[in-house]
């Protein structure tokens, strides 16, 4: 619409344009040039957010998440914070932001161990565990600040890939935070099907966002590991409840993914542990131990699994 639009405005405005009578090969020529020149205009009139949004992934948002990743999160903080103060309108660092929260209280009350992720008796039991209300406030308000950047920016290009991935990650992290922190699993739903739902969006751009890869794995793990009269109260959108997509997908997140790599790779290792894949298990802790030296989780789960007998079939 808009390129049209550019095109019928710039054939009366543009130099050298002329549009009487019946255009000849060499005046449709002009016109494609004009209209070219009107679009080169237009995208260098939108805010530098839309435009750096189809672009390569933004560096510093980039070394924020690499920071997450090694357990560095005060370096993330300041990465973001840096960020955030040059371009407040921006969705995406923000809920960079929020994940920063996330992982550091997940480590805090030992979420991120395998000895919880893997035994559904301590993810299920309701037994309260301390939240930081401090960590808790700054997590929701990072959430907030994200959606209602995301969808100022929607609600002018609605197809903006950073601002869908802010709504992405805005509602993954909230869905991870209620089940795994307030213990509050059935509610988690609701933010996990919100977040599928911009995955969706994400998938169906040209190209498509690998990072969203991650949002419909989980949601595949998810429902798959439902019992089987639950997964008629629980559904998705474009999701059938297959492990094995779950793990095609996060896989291709670990391969072709960007700033959601890292994060496919810890959900892998979980599911490969749950589905007994102890050698794939040790390959991805090894890998991720390899790109986040720092991160002494990494190291520490390896060393123990590497140090457990092997289970004879």
């Amino acid at each position: 619409m808009v390129y049209r639009l550019a095109r019928r405005n710039l054939y009366e405005s543009a130099p050298g344009v002329q549009v009487v009578g019946e255009p000849s090969e060499n005046k449709i020529m002009r016109r494609d040039t004009a209209a070219k020149w009107a679009l080169s205009i237009f995208l260098a009139a939108l805010p530098p957010s839309l435009v750096r949004a189809a672009g390569p992934p933004i560096p510093e948002i980039d070394g924020a998440f690499d920071r997450l990743y090694n357990f560095d999160f005060a370096g993330s903080h300041r990465i973001l914070n840096g960020y955030i103060a040059a371009h407040p309108g921006e969705a995406l660092p923000y809920a960079a932001r929020a994940s920063a929260y996330l992982f550091y209280e997940l480590d805090r009350l030992g979420v991120l161990e395998s000895q919880f992720l893997t035994d559904d008796k301590q993810i299920l039991e309701k037994r309260k565990i301390a939240p930081d209300p401090v960590i808790r406030a700054e997590f929701f308000k990072a959430v907030g600040e994200a959606q209602a950047r995301a969808e100022r920016t929607l609600a002018a290009a609605p197809d903006d890939p950073n601002s869908l991935l802010a709504m992405c990650i805005g509602y993954g992290v909230v869905s991870d935070y209620t089940a795994l922190v307030e213990k509050r699993q059935f509610r988690s739903m609701s933010p996990a099907k919100s977040a599928n739902l911009y995955a969706q969006r994400l998938l169906r751009l040209k190209p498509p966002l690998y990072d969203a890869y991650v949002s419909t794995g989980v949601s595949e793990y998810l429902v798959g590991s439902l019992p089987i009269f639950l997964r008629w109260f629980v559904r998705f959108d474009n999701i059938k409840g297959s492990k094995q997509e779950a793990v095609k997908n996060l896989e291709r997140v670990s391969r072709e993914g960007h700033y959601l790599k890292g994060f496919a790779k810890v959900l892998l290792s979980i599911i490969y542990l749950r589905e007994k894949k102890r050698e794939a298990a040790v390959a991805m802790l090894a890998e991720l131990q390899r790109e986040y030296p720092a991160n002494p989780l990494f190291r520490r789960e390896l060393a123990q699994l590497s140090s457990r007998p092997r289970q004879t079939p």
